[in-house]
C-alpha cells in the first residue's frame, strides 16, 4: 500500500527536496504541499492523506497548532503527523506529542532515516530523536495536565500485563525489546500495546507515552 504524504513547510526549496526523495520511493508519494499551518489543515481535510510531514515554524498557523487541529478532528483520526524541524528542544518535543504528533525528528537526519521514519509512523508506531532528549521529554510530560483534563477512567481496565507493557513503551522500548524483557514474542508485545491503546483511547504509541506519564503509570528518570 502506498503511503500518501502531505508536506507542510514554508520553504519551497525544502518541500521540493522532500518531494523528490519521497516520490522516488515506490511505497510512498506526495499528494499535496502546504506553506502554512492553516493550509496544511485544509489540505489534510480535502485529500486522502496518511501522514503529514510537518514543520514547526510556519506563518499564519504554526506546526504545533496545526497538529492540534488535525488531531482534534475525529474525521481525521487516521492521519499521522511526523514533526521534522531544526528546533529540537525538549519543550517543542513535549508540546508536539501532547498535540498529537506521532514522531519528532531533526532536519539533520539522512534520507534513509527520513523514509524509515515515515514508514514507522504511518504504521502506527512513535519515533523520537535524538535519544538524548527522552529524559527531558519525560520531565515535561510528567508536569500536571491542564485544568479539565483528568486521567481516563479506562486506566483501571488495563490488565497487569498491559500495564507492564505500557510502562515499557513509555521508557522508549521497541516491541522487540519489550518481548525480550518479558520473554514473549514481538507480536504478543505489540498486541498488548495495541489493546492498551484501544482501552485508553490513544491513537498511537506516542499518545500512549503521553498518557502513561500524565496518569503516573510511568515516571521520568532523574536527569
Amino acid at each position: 500500500m502506498t503511503i500518501r504524504v502531505l508536506l507542510a513547510d514554508d520553504q519551497a526549496l525544502l518541500r521540493g527536496t522532500f518531494r523528490m526523495l519521497i516520490d522516488s520511493t515506490p511505497d510512498m508519494e506526495v499528494v499535496a504541499e502546504a506553506a502554512t499551518g492553516r493550509e496544511a489543515v485544509a489540505l489534510v481535510r480535502s485529500h486522502h492523506v496518511d501522514l503529514v510531514l510537518m514543520d514547526i515554524r510556519m506563518p499564519d498557523l504554526d506546526g504545533l497548532a496545526a497538529t492540534q487541529r488535525i488531531s482534534d478532528d475525529e474525521d481525521l483520526a487516521g492521519v499521522k503527523i511526523l514533526i521534522l524541524t531544526t528546533f529540537e528542544n525538549d519543550e517543542y518535543v513535549a508540546e508536539a506529542l501532547r498535540a498529537g504528533a506521532s514522531g519528532f525528528l531533526g532536519k539533520g537526519i539522512n534520507p534513509d532515516e527520513l523514509l524509515n521514519a515515515i514508514r514507522v509512523v504511518a504504521a502506527g508506531d512513535s519515533l523520537l530523536s535524538p535519544v538524548a532528549t527522552k529524559a527531558l521529554i519525560a520531565r515535561f510530560l510528567a508536569q500536571p495536565a491542564p485544568p479539565g483534563r483528568n486521567p481516563p477512567p479506562q486506566l483501571a481496565t488495563l490488565t497487569p500485563r498491559e500495564h507492564e507493557v505500557v510502562t515499557l513503551v513509555a521508557a522508549g522500548l521497541s516491541n522487540d525489546e519489550i518481548a525480550q524483557r518479558l520473554f514473549v514474542t514481538p507480536v504478543t508485545a505489540k498486541t498488548h500495546a495495541n489493546r492498551a491503546m484501544t482501552k485508553l483511547g490513544a491513537r498511537d504509541r506516542a499518545q500512549l507515552v503521553v498518557i502513561a506519564y500524565q496518569t503516573g503509570l510511568a515516571r521520568p528518570e532523574p536527569i
